[in-house]
């Protein structure tokens, strides 16, 4: 399988295979809620967000997605506002602002100050799960960060995945059950 780097072009082909992988997620159900419309929004604001300040990759047979974030490089823009305006809107909703921005600053208090890749979301078409996909991008975006000698880190609410990670190189640094959900923080060395 060989690995690209996708572009605008690519937005919804992204945003189908994340959808179907995450619609289930209890931390993108604890943001977005469960419907269609809303989980597919936020993963287009990721997409947008990667796009910006990180990379996204997808498989050339096109069946498997990861998207990269590098924290350090947001920026405060007008487009990034009006952005976070429209995820307000269409996903999170003015009375989740709060419960939101209390998750998102809970995450962040556990990432390095120094610069490291945010993989925000790894995901494989259903169809085609199993096949050793998700392990071939996986082993992609951390050749991509060792290049630019950087540690990745993430979280992930799913039993089943953390085994896989754990296989991978990465190690648990912290676990929590504050929304509801365990959540497993995990890095690479």
């Amino acid at each position: 399988m060989m690995i690209r780097k996708a572009n605008q072009n690519d937005r919804e082909l992204v945003v189908s295979i994340l959808w179907q992988a995450f619609k289930e997620n209890k931390s993108v159900n604890y943001i977005a809620g469960k419907e269609e419309k809303s989980i597919r929004f936020l993963i287009e604001y990721s997409f947008e967000r990667c796009i910006e300040s990180g990379e996204v990759f997808i498989s050339t047979d096109l069946k498997a997605v990861a998207m990269i974030q590098f924290q350090y490089q947001k920026k405060f823009t007008w487009k990034g506002i009006i952005s976070d305006l429209k995820l307000i809107l269409n996903t999170i909703g003015w009375t989740n602002i709060p419960k939101t921005l209390a998750r998102e600053s809970f995450i962040k208090k556990h990432y390095p100050k120094s610069p490291f890749t945010y993989l925000w979301y790894i995901g494989v078409d259903p169809k085609v799960q199993g096949n050793g996909l998700g392990t071939q991008l996986l082993k992609h975006v951390l050749f991509y960060s060792k290049t630019l000698k950087r540690p990745v880190y993430l979280e992930t609410t799913l039993g089943k995945n953390i085994n896989w990670y754990l296989k991978h190189g990465f190690k648990i640094y912290s676990k929590s059950d504050r929304f509801g959900f365990p959540l497993n923080f995990l890095r690479t060395e």
